[in-house]
Formats: structure tokens, sequence, C-alpha cells
């Protein structure tokens, strides 16, 4: 065992074409807010309840040193998922909808608060957003 103990998710870095696109989703559509700008580098970093997503524009400092951009052959990640409190479908679907957010699958998934309600949504980048519902109680 090591000597630590991991307790979650600090933070994530997409790398992405458009910045002010993928900005105005986590944030306008999902309410994260900025943090912290670095521009010289290309990072700007969105606050997500306890932890950041990072956006790395792929022709910035930092993003040019992981090669090519994401594309049709290969994605950033398989996808992101985003704990949601005050959970109510119907509400989150309407919102995302509202904001012209192509929603995909809905139902229950396994997370780390264990089994309960979730929904796919896509960001402008085609990357795969799962807004998570507390747990439900056991049978």
């Amino acid at each position: 065992m090591p000597p630590f103990r991991l307790q979650r998710i600090d933070h994530l870095v997409l790398r992405v074409y458009d910045l002010a696109a993928m900005q105005a989703f986590y944030c306008g559509v999902l309410g994260c807010t900025e943090e912290r700008r670095q521009d010289a580098i290309g990072l700007v970093q969105l606050r997500a309840g306890d932890s950041l997503i990072d956006l790395v524009p792929v022709d910035g400092k930092l993003g040019r040193l992981g090669g090519a951009g994401p594309g049709a052959q290969g994605h950033n990640m398989d996808h992101l998922c985003l704990s949601v409190e005050g959970y109510d479908e119907a509400a989150i679907v309407a919102h995302l909808k509202a904001h012209g957010v192509r929603v995909g699958d809905i139902g229950s998934r396994y997370g780390a608060q264990g089994e309960g309600p979730s929904i796919y949504c896509y960001d402008p980048q085609g990357n795969v957003v799962e807004l998570k519902g507390p747990p439900t109680a056991a049978d």
C-alpha cells in the first residue's frame, strides 16, 4: 500500500481547438467559473465544485507539447463525469437543450458514490460529459 490515500480527482486537462466555445459550454451551460488564466502558456482553469477543468488550446505553448489534437481518429478522453447537486433529470435535459447541447444516453450508472441516475451530453468539441445524480437507495 502506498503511504498516502487518494481523495478525489483534483483536475482534468482538455486540449481544445476552440477555447471560447469550450469555455462558454463549461461556464455558461454547466456553471463552472473561470478561476485562473495564463495566456502566455495557453491555460484557462475553470472551477467545477471541488475540482478544476483546465482548457489548453492545442496551438498554445502547452497544447503543442501534446502532439496532434483530438479528432475522428482519437479523443482526449472517454468521458468526464461531474457530480450534480439538485439532480432533476427533466430540468437538466431542458436546460441542456435550451442551450443547443446534444443530449445522449440517460440511465442509471455506477459512480464514486454508488449507482444512480446520469445524463450523457456532449461539449462543443464532442467530448462526452456525464452529469451524475446522487446514489439511489438500496432495495
